[in-house]
């Protein structure tokens, strides 16, 4: 049997980053009445503790298993919001991102009804795609400190160098009988003219 869905959307004002462009509160309103959403809130900051403290205490008391936040843009916070709802025990990954910051309010300043409606459509877009997130793990993977350097001119030399530099194990590979590329062929460099090699 499916898992009942239980959205919680978070809509952050950011202080007026986002609020003096977006009607954060209608955009509530129309987010609380999306299929699965049993709860929408505005928070002034999400991010700051306060607001990542609400959005934990409306997990564990409203049993949400997907969060929508509306905030800024993921490569912002996601990290943030992710380890903020691991906390309280949920799959980081049933999380989804609104950005409402630089795709509304910072790009339609002077429309405050039309970022507002496209607010709303983002919010809509984040919560059906939460809606069909599944729980992820986190998998640890082995690496090999080793490298593969295709071409022994300049760069791939240069290149190969650092790496060993750096402690991996380096695998130069050169079509050619010898390395050093183009400028093994030259006498002299320009402008000091000193030999190539």
């Amino acid at each position: 049997m499916a898992e009942e869905l239980r959205t919680g959307v978070f809509v952050c004002e950011c202080g007026r980053n986002i609020a003096a462009t977006v009607d954060c509160q209608e955009v509530s309103r129309y987010a609380a009445t999306l299929p699965g959403v049993v709860n929408s809130t505005v928070i002034r900051y999400t991010c700051a503790d306060p607001g990542q403290q609400e959005v934990q205490k409306q997990i564990v008391e409203l049993g949400l298993n997907r969060v929508v936040i509306a905030c800024c843009s993921p490569s912002m916070h996601e990290t943030t919001f992710r380890h903020c709802v691991s906390q309280v025990g949920m799959n980081p990954y049933l999380l989804d991102i609104a950005n409402i910051r630089e795709h509304c309010s910072w790009v339609h300043i002077h429309d405050w009804d039309g970022s507002t409606r496209k607010a709303k459509d983002l919010v809509k877009m984040s919560v059906a795609r939460a809606a069909n997130q599944e729980a992820q793990e986190e998998l640890e993977v082995p690496v090999t400190k080793a490298a593969l350097v295709i071409g022994g001119g300049i760069a791939g030399i240069q290149a190969s160098l650092d790496l060993a530099d750096a402690g991996h194990q380096v695998y130069l590979v050169e079509k050619e009988p010898s390395i050093g590329g183009t400028m093994a062929k030259l006498d002299k460099t320009f402008p000091t003219m000193d030999c190539s090699i």
